[in-house]
């Protein structure tokens, strides 16, 4: 392997894609996410860097062509497992983060199998787009749990009537409680919503390689 800026890029998105759940288990929340966020939000950046200095600077390689893809991979299921642990059993992020890793594993799988072949199975714009989705989608969760600890932390030694009161409107917010409501609110929606997006684009996308993969797999008829 060169150790050029690409493929360097392409190491450090492999190695930041397991300290997403490191983060949890030495930082307090909110920091936790917020570091957490940061780091995927940097490797998600890193992601069209690298490609894009490897194409612009002619730079491409085996390495990298095997080594991208994985890095993509690592850094979207790690953080989908982090945010569902997170989170709770919540159907409305478990369901869609099933789908996108169903898919993950189903066309590895096609490409592992079909091996040179899996060169037919081109990375469509559709593709693109889907992995764009899903990045955005994560980076908003991983903020619903910015604001929702933030929201926790100013709520300390408040009595309930107080935070009622604060909810209601009769007690002035001095403390951003309700500001902190209402982007936990919202960025859970937006969110999750993104996330189904992203499901949705992932069964579309996946059954298009498995379509084109379908000729490769058929029998000859004499060893049918």
């Amino acid at each position: 392997m060169k150790w050029n800026l690409p493929n360097i890029l392409t190491v450090a998105r492999l190695i930041a894609a397991p300290l997403l759940p490191i983060m949890f288990l030495y930082f307090a929340r909110p920091w936790a996410d917020w570091y957490a966020m940061i780091l995927f939000i940097v490797a998600s950046i890193t992601d069209y860097l690298d490609g894009y200095l490897a194409r612009a600077w002619k730079l491409e390689s085996l390495f990298g062509a095997a080594m991208d893809p994985i890095a993509d991979k690592a850094m979207v299921l790690i953080a989908l497992l982090v945010i569902n642990g997170y989170a709770g059993v919540t159907p409305w992020i478990l369901l869609p983060s099933a789908l996108i890793i169903y898919r993950e594993v189903f066309v590895s799988g096609l490409r592992e199998t079909l091996g040179d072949r899996a060169r037919a199975l081109k990375v469509t714009q559709l593709a693109k787009w889907k992995t764009t989705v899903q990045m955005v989608a994560i980076a908003i969760l991983f903020s619903t749990g910015i604001f929702q600890h933030s929201l926790l932390d100013r709520m300390q030694g408040m009595d309930q009537s107080t935070v009622d009161g604060i909810f209601n409107g009769t007690i002035p917010d001095g403390i951003g409680l309700l500001y902190y409501e209402a982007a936990s609110r919202w960025s859970a929606w937006l969110g999750i919503t993104l996330l189904w997006v992203a499901g949705a684009l992932t069964v579309v996308t996946g059954w298009d390689y498995f379509r084109k993969a379908m000729p490769f797999l058929r029998e000859d008829p004499e060893h049918g």
